[in-house]
């Protein structure tokens, strides 16, 4: 069984939905479901590199003849993704059964309803790397590939550069450079970056680092392969490095957070009249009943309920019930306190989560609350007015959780309504 419990900071994608974006992407993107072993989704691009002709035949794509070692490499990448946030490895992979080496970047997430464990994996770049990728990358790659690589000295300075090199950091040749910045720290977008990287060279690190370069295209999020090499000729020491572009996909797992981030807001406000969802009560209740708890506080639940609401939708009209419920929404925010949660859970019912000191507090705050309704309300030229009936749960002695606080303040409520309407009364 996984303990998923270490995997709580991972971006947790719920559904296909959320992938839409990356269609936009023109490169190989796909998402690989580590616990089936299987693909969960895939773009247009990644079903066209497979040889297929839909998303659904390649997430159907028969994987059950991978060996051990296949699946052991795949749960690899995606523990280093979790502890590294993203990888660029060379892999080896099998279209239409043919062998074709690839530099892929892979992420860590979770996939669906059940959080299987899942990778993102990118491939940046498609070349053909032969039996020996660790000598493609320190030869063939400096010429052919379009992944800018450079070697230089120990100092920062350039020895040779493949033409991807030379098209993103041109810029950087005509410029007279200060004595302290060398032409490896002038291609970072902050020196001071440029800096740190090159002392951990210096210092015989190697290893894979994400950095914000500038580019002759602007700022872009490249991920540097830096690794120890020594010169063909004289056997001085050099350091290769070798940049790997993942702008778009930050940018599109940027724009899926942000947009999760979105939905969550929502899903905390009422859209009609912005104060909070009953998700949010739900959410805040739990650590505000522990906080009471533990300090042996009171806490005291209000059902609110609206009297003559009904009537206002008959007499005028939907929208003026909404801009009544707006209006409430805006008298009760004005007279509780401030750590006081409001919430509306539907129709014209809310709910107040009241931090009252005592038994006599919350009967003033329900007084305030039947006051402040008096006023009649501004619709379509006319005078509407509503009360309320509100009835008045304390925890703990009427409940210990949300669910039995609202069960016991909802019943208090009814019987205001059976008294007739316009007061309050306690569970």
């Amino acid at each position: 069984m996984v303990n998923l419990s270490q995997y709580g900071h991972l971006v947790h994608i719920e559904t296909i939905e959320e992938f839409k974006l990356y269609e936009l992407i023109p490169n190989v993107v796909w998402v690989f479901d580590i616990d089936k072993h299987g693909w969960w989704w895939g773009n247009s691009a990644a079903v066209t590199f497979w040889g297929l002709d839909s998303l659904q035949a390649l997430i159907d794509k028969d994987l059950s003849g991978d060996t051990q070692g296949a699946r052991d490499r795949t749960l690899q990448t995606f523990e280093l993704a979790v502890r590294e946030g993203l990888t660029v490895d060379p892999w080896t992979t099998y279209p239409n059964g043919k062998p074709k080496t690839l530099l892929m970047m892979h992420r860590a997430v979770l996939l669906g309803p059940d959080r299987h464990r899942g990778i993102i994996a990118y491939i940046n770049e498609q070349v053909n790397m032969g039996e020996q990728p660790e000598n493609l990358l320190l030869m063939e790659a400096m010429r052919y590939t379009r992944v800018p690589a450079t070697t230089f000295t120990l100092d920062g300075t350039p020895v040779v550069e493949n033409p991807a090199a030379t098209d993103a950091y041109n810029y950087i040749h005509g410029q007279s450079l200060a004595a302290d910045i060398s032409p490896f720290v002038a291609r970072f977008a902050d020196p001071a970056d440029g800096q740190t990287c090159l002392k951990r060279v210096q210092a015989g690190e190697e290893g894979r680092w994400d950095y914000i370069m500038q580019t002759a295209n602007g700022p872009r999020r490249h991920s540097l392969d830096i690794r120890r090499t020594r010169h063909p000729l004289n056997g001085d020491f050099l350091f290769l490095v070798v940049e790997y572009d993942f702008t778009e996909l930050y940018e599109a797992l940027e724009e899926v957070e942000s947009a999760r981030s979105r939905l969550h807001d929502i899903a905390m406000k009422d859209a009609l009249t912005g104060v909070h969802s009953l998700h949010y009560m739900q959410e805040a209740a739990d650590a505000e009943l522990a906080h009471a708890a533990l300090n042996k506080q009171p806490l005291w639940l209000m059902f609110i309920d609206l009297d003559g609401f009904k009537a206002i939708n008959d007499n005028f009209s939907h929208s003026a019930g909404d801009e009544v419920l707006r209006e409430v929404a805006g008298r009760l925010q004005d007279v509780i306190c401030e750590s006081d949660l409001l919430a509306r859970i539907g129709g014209d019912e809310y709910v107040l989560l009241s931090h009252a000191s005592s038994r006599a507090d919350s009967e003033g705050m329900a007084l305030r609350i039947l006051d402040c309704l008096k006023e009649p309300i501004s619709v379509e030229g006319a005078k509407a007015r509503v009360s309320a009936s509100i009835g008045i749960a304390g925890f703990p002695d009427d409940g210990e959780d949300l669910e039995s606080l609202l069960k016991a303040a909802d019943a208090a409520m009814y019987r205001v309504k059976k008294e007739g309407k316009n007061g309050f009364t306690f569970a």
